[in-house]
């Protein structure tokens, strides 16, 4: 039986050669290569050419709403709709925006106004849904902005803008970035974990792929780990039946002087990640058992997330591990719900779509806050556009539907230094176009990373020639919501 270390000698070709014996020259371009990612493994320290001020987030949540949610039944009120019921959009608004393939062939616009009341809740008064009772109860506690707009008109496009800052996949996702910034703040779990649950309006509509928590052309330790909805929480965490621990561990130890070996002729930084991976696995063989349990969670905490908190692959579980994970410091936590797509039977299904969020997603942020983690715990809720005010297909005073519209719509923010009960931003009876206070995709996430303690303008990775950061060459901090 040959020898591994001896065979992987008689592979070396001029190429290695050169590159070892150029040692002064090797080790300058090694230390360019992998000087940024070092700088991102010291932990909560910031490194000094990304700082821009004292932190006031060490964490993040990231409730993301896949299909957009329509700003016009949640939290963006326009009776004006409702005055106007079935008349033509155009006959109100100069309709100068492009409008998706599904009713760019309809012959009429018309207005369709929602169903649902409106109410103004706590001390700012703001106006929320009836359909979000448990919202409206923390509303003191949010930052409701109506004025969001991105570029993409259809989800792939516009999911992969939001989490990337780019329409076209590759990129690192917000995840990554915030990992590679901020190094690591607990060594027994991932820096970045994504989660995602099927909601009930449209369970099967648009799928989500892993490269939305991926990490493009960072390190691949930076990208995020999918946590599971059945079978093992993560992927391969069990030994193999007949496999003892100490079997494991004494396999880990030989692949990592195997490893260690390639780093030393190759110094590929992918090697050092998948050292630094395979031990983080092992470590998590005992750290994921313990996070996933919840016999030591109080009855009452469980009653307040909601019936479903003890069925995994639930939202509502889904969140109660999310509150985990960050009292855990786990550095970015992303849920993905799907099912906001309703184009059509609007009625029938956003009922389902926001009782699955309204409870847990209530609940998540009173309890970060009964726990004194929502000061520097940053919770962002939203979707990746808004919808029409106008109807696609056959309009009807009890059934309607709305098509894709990304010129505005509705998030909300709380925690981590973002101001509590207040809305910013403003749109026009129609909720068509922006009058107050526009929140571009870049600005908000120039200002989730300066919250984070990050300039978004100095967090940068080189590749293929050029230098990337995850708002482009864009964004600006939306200094009106911050505390």
């Amino acid at each position: 039986m040959s020898d591994p270390f001896s065979e992987s000698q008689l592979h070396l070709n001029r190429r290695h050669f050169f590159g070892k014996s150029a040692k002064g020259v090797g080790v300058a371009a090694l230390a360019n290569l992998l000087g940024q990612d070092l700088l991102a493994t010291g932990g909560v320290k910031i490194p000094d050419q990304f700082r821009t001020t004292a932190p006031k987030a060490k964490r993040m949540i990231y409730l993301f709403q896949s299909g957009a949610p329509s700003q016009q039944e949640l939290f963006d009120n326009k009776p004006q709709l409702d005055k106007y019921f079935g008349q033509e959009l155009s006959d109100h608004v100069e309709m100068n925006q492009r409008v998706t393939g599904m009713t760019a062939g309809q012959k009429s616009f018309p207005l369709a106004a929602s169903k649902y009341q409106f109410a103004k809740h706590g001390q700012a008064g703001t106006e929320i849904s009836e359909l979000l009772p448990h919202i409206a109860g923390i509303s003191d506690d949010i930052c409701v902005i109506r004025s969001m707009y991105t570029e993409a008109i259809n989800h792939d496009p516009a999911i992969t803008f939001f989490q990337t800052g780019s329409q076209i996949p590759g990129r690192p996702s917000i995840g990554s970035w915030m990992s590679y910034g901020l190094g690591s703040s607990n060594k027994d779990l991932p820096d970045f974990v994504a989660m995602v649950s099927r909601g009930t309006g449209r369970p099967n509509c648009q799928p989500l792929y892993d490269r939305l928590w991926g990490s493009g052309f960072l390190p691949t330790q930076h990208a995020g780990v999918k946590f599971m909805s059945t079978g093992d929480p993560v992927l391969y965490l069990s030994n193999p039946k007949g496999f003892p621990a100490r079997s494991r561990r004494r396999m880990l130890d030989d692949l990592a002087e195997l490893n260690e070996k390639k780093l030393s002729e190759f110094a590929d930084p992918e090697i050092a990640t998948r050292i630094k991976q395979y031990e983080l696995a092992y470590r998590m063989q005992t750290s994921v058992p313990e996070l996933t349990d919840f016999s030591n969670e109080p009855e009452s905490v469980l009653q307040m997330y909601g019936p479903n908190v003890r069925k995994r692959g639930t939202y509502a579980y889904n969140c109660l591990m999310a509150r985990r994970l960050a009292e855990r410091d786990v550095r970015f936590v992303q849920l993905f719900h799907m099912g906001w797509d309703q184009h059509f039977t609007l009625p029938k299904q956003l009922p389902g779509q926001c009782e699955d969020v309204d409870q847990p997603t209530a609940a998540l942020i009173k309890d970060l806050k009964m726990r004194g983690l929502l000061e520097d715990t940053l919770v962002v809720w939203g979707g990746e556009f808004g919808r029409t005010a106008y109807c696609q297909g056959t309009l009807k005073r009890d059934n309607y539907g709305r098509d894709h519209h990304p010129r505005c719509f509705s998030i909300f923010a709380a925690g981590g230094g973002v101001k509590p009960g207040m809305t910013y931003g403003a749109t026009d009876d129609y909720s068509y176009n922006i009058t107050e206070n526009p929140v571009h995709v870049h600005d908000l996430h120039a200002t989730i990373l300066h919250q984070m303690g990050i300039d978004h303008e100095r967090l940068t990775y080189r590749f293929q020639g050029r230098q990337f950061r995850l708002t482009d060459v864009h964004g600006h901090i939306v200094k009106d919501i911050l505390a």
